[in-house]
């Protein structure tokens, strides 16, 4: 009988995209109450867009500055700018903890910080070979993206390959890596948006 090293390894998240899980509407004069800083409760290994969403007018040019930690553990800041009036507004950073958020100015109306459908997740940590991987698709097809990333460096990341779920729910979307596999050199990890995923398994060595 063969030895194998290959493992296997699953992430979920089942914590749908929220306008207020970060911090519910309210009229801060800087500093938000927040209701979550983490996403343990849906899943440790994950990290989250953030949204700011505005439901008064002149509100332009206010900003929301979010201070936390990425999914290195490294201090990550960001600042998202409101343009407009009533309107959600995704930042581009992924957090893993939230520790702070603070507005520029108090705004016209309730605001809030959410959270969007994308996810980022490490599968590995060091060097690994992906051999194949098992999606559970939700009734939407949505990207997949296999990314090498977040050394200890640095927080730097680049997609190795994509694929998309097939958007049939509940069905396995099964993919095998003929050979060796695909090799990560740093970090194994994945980003998915959860609209069009359950969870995923990857099998890798």
């Amino acid at each position: 009988m063969g030895v194998t090293d290959i493992q296997a390894t699953t992430v979920e998240d089942s914590q749908a995209a929220s306008t207020t899980f970060i911090a519910a509407a309210a009229r801060p004069n800087l500093v938000f109450t927040l209701a979550k800083t983490s996403f343990t409760s849906t899943n440790s290994f994950s990290a989250r867009k953030l949204t700011v969403t505005t439901t008064g007018t002149a509100d332009n040019g206010k900003t929301v500055t979010i201070v936390g930690t990425d999914l290195n553990d490294k201090a990550l800041t960001e600042v998202i700018t409101s343009t407009g009036s009533a309107e959600t507004i995704s930042g581009a950073k992924y957090f893993k903890t939230i520790v702070s958020a603070t507005c520029s100015a108090q705004y016209a109306a309730n605001v809030s910080v959410g959270m969007t459908n994308l996810v980022t997740m490490n599968l590995i940590t060091g060097r690994a070979r992906l051999k194949a991987f098992t999606t559970i698709s939700k009734g939407a097809s949505t990207r997949i993206d296999f990314m090498n990333g977040f050394a200890p460096a640095d927080s730097s990341t680049s997609t190795v390959f994509s694929t998309k779920t097939s958007g049939v729910n509940n069905a396995a979307d099964d993919v095998y890596i003929p050979d060796e596999g695909v090799l990560f050199a740093q970090n194994l990890m994945v980003q998915f948006d959860l609209s069009g995923a359950h969870l995923l398994t990857a099998f890798h060595a």
